[in-house]
């Protein structure tokens, strides 16, 4: 990372990640991950909140260290190199402390806030459901009012750290009307593992294996009314919100991922030599390296400029963060690739940790909304954006040789404007 892009802040937080990574975390404990040998990393977790990593935005009050976006992705950054599932069991916290601390009572930031992040209590979001991720407003878990609690029945799965969580941030059908506008339909609970609450499956996933995803079922689970996270039937708003550090989480900790595989990758190609020389000096490779770093380098200015965004809550905020979100894991997945193809045959084996980044990789194209959401909500907020910026730039169109409008025929109207005018 340059130096230059970051505060003194960010320097300190990422110089202190940085040594932890490399002294703290054993390798086979990542090799047991990756065995699934471990179920969920709480062990690792706890080494988090030792060393007072967890929550790094939120208030001092509730353990946090009051740090901006931007020291906080230069954090994740440096977690990066650890993959996926041991990164989630950093993030986490991240994730859902944003919906407790900016939506939750001061009773909820006690209850729930300042425990997790003195590692104390570990949390998962419950959003994903077996018919469909991507249409979150057609969630079928229910919550009925039963007066001073409801009644939550339903399932969730792909529920990443479920296997270790004490408790679950879940999005649950409040409104139950079947005209009920699909925005005002959803509302947030905090529910607690106990009673009712089951981890029913733990997948044998491609990568990202030891985070401890499951599947989640909610039968007749009882959950106090002081359990709602924002108001009542506002579960858009409190996602809206979430949306924000959901990508931003993805998106930060894949630069420092992407740079370990470089690193391994250019240690074999100026060591492994062929036709008497090292691969290093074939174009062939060469120009593969340089095309990495290009990635890695556009990644971080995509991540801190959404990092940015979102530390002055700006405009354009949601549209920057979707596009960090899925240009960075797009270019992660490449850099992989790419990692994999210097290093050739001996790339495709556990002899390198290259093949689990590429299989951990796969997935950050996929969670937290797929990258074709991304697609869609960069280009609804760029259209409305670009509709609320029209007379503030200079009219370019005009600019044309025959400006004029006679051949601008966008329906039938104008055509037969333009055949009436005799033109």
């Amino acid at each position: 990372m340059e130096d230059f892009m970051i505060d003194e802040p960010a320097r300190a937080i990422r110089d202190r990640v940085r040594e932890f990574v490399r002294t703290e975390v054993e390798p086979e404990y990542l090799r047991r991950m990756d065995r699934d040998e471990i179920k969920y990393p709480r062990e690792l977790y706890d080494k988090y909140a030792r060393h007072r990593l967890l929550g790094l935005r939120f208030p001092r009050a509730y353990g946090g260290q009051e740090m901006t976006w931007v020291q906080e992705c230069a954090a994740m950054e440096e977690m990066g190199c650890l993959g996926t599932a041991a990164g989630c069991s950093f993030v986490m916290p991240s994730i859902v402390g944003e919906a407790v601390n900016t939506f939750g009572s001061a009773e909820q930031k006690e209850r729930y806030l300042a425990p997790m992040l003195a590692g104390k209590l570990v949390s998962a979001e419950a959003l994903t459901e077996p018919r469909g991720g991507s249409d979150f407003f057609g969630a079928a878990t229910r919550a009925e009012d039963r007066g001073d609690h409801f009644v939550v029945r339903g399932m969730k799965r792909f529920i990443v750290g479920a296997e270790g969580a004490d408790f679950f941030l879940t999005y649950v059908r409040t409104n139950l009307a079947d005209d009920a506008p699909p925005h005002l339909r959803i509302s947030t609970l905090i529910i607690d593992r106990g009673p009712g609450v089951e981890v029913k499956y733990h997948y044998g996933l491609m990568g990202t294996r030891g985070g401890g995803t499951g599947r989640v079922v909610f039968r007749d689970v009882r959950v106090p009314k002081e359990n709602l996270v924002g108001p009542l039937h506002g579960g858009a708003l409190v996602f809206d919100t979430m949306m924000i550090a959901e990508r931003l989480c993805s998106a930060a900790p894949s630069p420092g991922g992407m740079k370990a595989c470089l690193d391994v990758a250019m240690r074999y190609a100026e060591r492994r030599k062929a036709f008497g020389r090292p691969i290093r000096k074939f174009q062939a490779v060469s120009f593969k390296v340089a095309e990495a770093q290009t990635l890695i380098d556009a990644s971080r200015g995509m991540v801190y400029m959404a990092a940015r965004a979102a530390d002055a809550k700006a405009p354009g905020t949601r549209r920057i963060v979707s596009e960090a979100k899925k240009f960075v894991t797009d270019a992660a997945w490449e850099v992989a690739n790419i990692a994999m193809q210097i290093t050739g045959g001996i790339g495709y084996t556990d002899v390198y940790p290259i093949e689990r980044a590429l299989r951990d990789t796969r997935l950050t194209q996929i969670w937290t909304g797929t990258n074709e959401i991304m697609s869609a909500m960069i280009q609804h907020d760029l259209f409305e954006e670009h509709e609320a910026q029209q007379g503030r730039y200079r009219d370019f169109e005009k600019d044309a040789m025959h400006a004029d409008d006679s051949e601008k025929i966008f329906d039938d109207d104008d055509m037969w404007r333009v055949f009436d005018a005799g033109k």
